[in-house]
C-alpha cells in the first residue's frame, strides 16, 4: 500500500473507532480495565503477606482491608449498617467444630452409628436440645414445595429422598420453617450409594468443619437406607416414603454432636453505585477474595483461586464508577461484593442471601459471579488457547440472560465461549460449587466465569508468576459488557426457568 493512501485513511479508522465509541461509551470505560492495574491489584491479593487469606484469618482480614479502601477511594457508597454507621463491611459469625464420633441416633431401642448410617449437614448448637424425643416421623415429597404447607409439621421429624441435590436445602429449611424438629435426607433406596456418599463426604465429617453460627435449632442429617427403615417400623421403604404426609410415631434419641467448637467472625466487603431511573433493581458483581491458607510453612497464594476474580471486580468497580463520574450513571444500581467463606462451603454468600441480604432478593436482577479466570485450565491446557471462558449457568434461570451473554461477547474480544461445565450431567458439578449458586437457588438468574482447574489447584504454587493477564483482562471487559447491558437495559431480565 502505497504511503499517500495509508496517510489518508488511517484518520478515517482513527475516527470511524472513535465515533463507534462515542455510540457505545460501553467500549470506551471497558478500556479503564487494564493489565496494569489487575496486576498491581493482584500483586497486593496473592502476596505471602496475606497468609492464604483463610476465612477469619489475620491475612484475610487484610485484604478486606485493601478491597474496602478502594471502594472507598472511587466514591463507592458503603451500604452495610452497623451500630457505629455506615460499613463497607458485612460481618458474619462462623464455628469451626469438630465433629464427635461417638454421636449415634437411637430409634426406639436401636442404635445407629455416626459415618456409618448417617452423617449430619447441620447439628443444633446445643446438643441437648435433641435428645430424648418422642416424634412423628412424616414423610414428604423432596420436590413439591407447594404440598408441604399442607402438613402439620410441628415437632416431628421429616423423612424424605433425594431427589435433586439442589433441592434438599430447600425442602428442609421449609419443612423447619413449619415447625419440623428434625429432617432426615434418605440418600438413596440402594445401600451401595450411601456407602459411596459416605466415603465421598468422610473429609466434610470426620475432620473440623466449619459453618456459620446460626440462632436456628437444626438438626438435618443424611441417612442410610437400613436407618430410614427404622424409623417407618421396619416397612418397605420405597412404599413407606411414597405414603407422603403419613405419620409413624416413635421416640428418637440423638446423642453427641461435636467435641469442640470454636467461633470466630469473617467479613464480606461490598460498595455499592446507585443507578438513575431504575436504581431499586440491584445488579450484583461477586467474586470470593478468601483462600486456603497455610499448610507446614507454605502458603496458598491463591493468585487465581480467586485472586483473579476479586481484583477483576476491582477494575469492574473502577470502570462503572468513572462511567458514573463521566456521566454515564448506569440506570440500574450495581452491587460490587467480595466475599469470604467460599472455600469453606460458600458461607460468606450463603450469609448475605439467606439471612441478611442488604438489598431484597426480588429486587435483584442477576449475580455475575467471576472466579478462577486467570489461567488456562480444563481442555484449554492441551490446546494452549487463552481466548475462551467456561460459562455455566446463564440458560439455567433466563433465556434472555443467556442471550444478552452472548451478544455481549461479540462487542470487542468475541472470545470463545464453552458450555461444557454447564450440562447438568457434567461429574464436576460447578454450578454447585461457587458463590452464585446462593442466589440461583433464589430464582436470580446467574453466569459463573471459570476458567477451569489446573495443576495449580489448591496448591501453594497457584502464584502471580503464572497468571495469564491479556486473558484476564479480556474476560473483566466481557464481564464489564455483560454487566453494563444489564444495568442499562429498558426492562429487567425476565425469569422463565426454574
Amino acid at each position: 500500500m502505497k504511503k499517500t493512501l495509508l496517510a489518508f485513511l488511517l484518520p478515517l479508522v482513527i475516527g470511524s473507532c472513535a465515533w463507534a465509541q462515542t455510540l457505545d461509551p460501553a467500549l470506551n470505560f471497558a478500556n479503564t480495565i487494564t493489565e496494569k492495574d489487575l496486576f498491581r491489584h493482584l500483586k497486593v491479593i496473592a502476596a505471602d503477606s496475606m497468609e492464604g487469606r483463610d476465612t477469619g484469618s489475620k491475612g484475610q482480614k487484610m485484604a478486606a482491608d485493601y478491597i474496602s479502601k478502594h471502594f472507598e477511594s472511587l466514591g463507592l457508597l458503603p451500604p452495610v449498617t452497623t451500630p457505629n454507621g455506615k460499613s463497607y463491611l458485612q460481618e458474619y459469625r462462623m464455628a469451626k467444630r469438630t465433629w464427635d464420633a461417638s454421636t449415634t441416633i437411637k430409634v426406639g431401642k436401636e442404635s445407629f452409628a455416626f459415618g456409618k448410617d448417617f452423617y449430619p449437614i447441620r447439628f443444633p448448637a446445643k446438643s441437648e436440645d435433641i435428645k430424648d424425643l418422642t416424634l412423628d416421623v412424616v414423610s414428604i415429597d423432596g420436590e413439591n414445595l407447594e404440598d408441604l404447607g399442607k402438613i402439620d409439621f410441628k415437632g416431628k421429624a421429616v423423612v424424605f429422598l433425594e431427589k435433586k441435590m439442589d433441592n434438599n436445602k430447600k425442602v428442609a429449611n421449609r419443612a423447619k420453617e413449619l415447625g419440623a424438629k428434625a429432617v432426615f435426607v434418605v440418600k438413596s433406596l440402594k445401600p451401595i450409594a450411601f456407602v459411596e456418599a459416605l466415603e465421598s463426604y468422610a473429609y466434610y465429617y470426620e475432620g473440623a468443619q466449619t459453618g456459620l453460627v446460626s440462632k436456628k435449632d437444626e438438626a438435618i442429617f443424611y441417612i442410610s437406607p437400613k436407618l430410614a427403615t427404622q424409623l417407618f417400623n421396619g416397612k418397605n421403604l420405597s412404599e413407606s416414603l411414597q405414603r407422603v404426609g403419613k405419620t409413624t410415631h416413635h421416640k428418637i434419641n440423638i446423642q453427641g454432636a461435636y467435641k469442640e467448637k470454636i467461633e470466630f467472625v469473617s467479613e464480606n466487603v461490598l460498595g455499592f453505585l446507585e443507578g438513575t431511573d431504575k436504581k431499586d433493581e440491584i445488579v450484583v458483581i461477586t467474586a470470593h477474595y478468601d483462600h486456603v491458607g497455610t499448610t507446614d510453612g507454605k502458603v496458598y497464594n491463591g493468585a487465581d483461586d480467586d485472586g483473579s476474580g476479586t481484583v477483576s471486580v476491582m477494575e469492574i468497580a473502577e470502570a462503572f464508577s468513572k462511567a458514573a463520574q463521566e456521566g454515564s450513571r448506569p440506570r440500574r444500581s450495581i452491587l460490587f461484593m467480595t466475599v469470604s467463606g467460599e472455600e469453606k462451603g460458600l458461607f460468606g454468600s450463603q450469609y448475605y442471601a439467606d439471612y441478611d441480604p442488604i438489598f431484597p432478593l426480588e429486587k435483584t436482577v442477576v449475580d455475575l459471579n467471576i472466579d478462577m479466570v486467570g489461567r488456562l485450565g480444563g481442555d484449554y491446557i492441551a490446546k494452549n488457547e487463552p481466548n475462551y471462558i467456561y460459562l455455566i449457568g446463564s440458560d439455567k434461570l433466563s433465556s434472555e440472560l443467556h442471550e444478552l451473554s452472548e451478544a455481549a461477547n461479540k462487542k470487542r474480544d468475541n472470545l470463545i465461549l464453552d458450555y461444557k461445565y454447564n450440562d447438568e450431567k457434567d461429574p464436576n458439578r460447578f454450578y454447585y460449587r461457587s458463590d452464585h449458586y446462593n442466589f440461583a437457588k433464589n430464582n436470580v438468574p446467574i453466569i459463573f466465569y471459570f476458567n477451569g482447574t489446573h495443576p495449580d489447584y489448591h496448591q501453594p504454587t497457584d502464584d502471580i508468576e503464572k497468571i495469564n493477564f491479556p486473558k484476564m483482562t479480556k474476560i473483566a471487559r466481557l464481564v464489564f459488557y455483560t454487566a453494563w447491558e444489564i444495568a442499562n437495559r429498558e426492562n429487567r431480565l425476565k425469569v422463565d426457568k426454574k
